[in-house]
């Protein structure tokens, strides 16, 4: 049985997946993990397939002709990776390098935690900067985070979903949350399989919040491991298409309120968000951010459909 099955989703992002992949089986000869890789490629045209084949001879490669969306390949992934009965599932953004050490720490969490189904690690940015890794479920108030101009000491604090920086120190102990960033999580076989893992009707963005939503339900707990290091760059794959991560950001989103909150807080939500993505459209320079916004917007009227229409989809931020 491995203890560990990686499952990466990729896009056009070669030079950092090679990079990630190393530092995988890096870190898995470290630890003494037994772990196995599952590539999932969701159509690549930056020679992704090349080179996998000719330097990670070992890790398995799931070819998409196009690109299926984020939650729906990870699924591919682990659906494939069950064939070798792994314990736990890490689903890793390419965009990642493992620090020394960050497998073991998250896997003993599991181990050591009964009630937890999930662990994420402490992030951050590729100049060591810290990143926020763990959020809690949002609300209304956040959205006026991305919206409007507030003041910057709140864009920290809880009232944005933040847990304080302190928590997170190297030495802290693991400590729950209500989601994780969905660049790294560690999660049970067990309880991908009893929650379904991810809704694949999140075709882009969101779907990590839906899923943990779910996993707490079913009575499980998640936690962030503050002495597992991962390195996320963020925006490999998203920064390739903008305009179109707008309407797909925003159109998750509205699914997600719609599907998790009353109808109190979601009008209260629908108008902050048209009111706050057509202040961004009226101010926005370029014409196709502008027509973004302007997409985005339409997404959060009552009768509008809750998923974006066909056309190129990107990864996780």
């Amino acid at each position: 049985m491995l203890d560990l099955a990686v499952v990466i989703v990729s896009w056009n992002v070669r030079d950092y997946l090679a990079e990630c992949l190393a530092s995988i089986y890096a870190d898995l000869r470290r630890s003494g993990l037994l772990g196995e890789v599952w590539v999932v490629d969701n159509g690549s045209t930056d020679g992704t397939l090349a080179l996998l084949d000719d330097i990670f001879l070992n890790t398995h490669v799931i070819k998409n002709q196009h690109n299926v969306g984020f939650g729906a390949a990870n699924n591919q992934g682990m659906r494939a990776a069950a064939a070798l009965a792994p314990r736990h599932f890490l689903l890793l953004n390419p965009d990642t390098i493992i620090r020394p050490g960050a497998l073991r720490a998250m896997v003993r969490c599991l181990d050591e935690q009964p009630k937890a189904g999930m662990v994420g690690p402490r992030l951050v940015y590729g100049d060591g900067r810290f990143q926020h890794s763990a959020f809690t479920f949002p609300g209304v108030a956040q959205l006026a985070f991305d919206l409007w101009p507030l003041p910057g000491r709140l864009y920290d604090s809880r009232l944005n979903g933040r847990y304080a920086r302190r928590q997170y120190q190297p030495n802290n102990a693991p400590f729950e949350v209500d989601f994780i960033l969905g660049a790294a999580m560690l999660v049970r076989r067990d309880v991908a399989d009893r929650t379904d893992g991810f809704d694949e009707d999140f075709h882009m963005y969101c779907e990590e919040i839906d899923w943990c939503r779910r996993i707490r339900k079913a009575g499980w707990r998640i936690y962030t491991v503050p002495a597992a290091e991962i390195v996320h760059y963020g925006g490999s794959s998203t920064g390739q298409v903008p305009a179109r991560s707008v309407v797909n950001l925003w159109a998750s989103r509205s699914q997600l309120y719609r599907r998790h909150h009353g109808p109190l807080r979601l009008a209260m939500a629908r108008l902050l968000v048209q009111m706050g993505l057509q202040r961004k459209a009226e101010a926005a320079q370029d014409a196709a951010l502008r027509q973004a916004y302007v997409a985005a917007a339409d997404f959060w009227h009552k009768d509008s459909p809750v998923v974006p229409p066909a056309g190129d989809t990107v990864l996780e931020p």
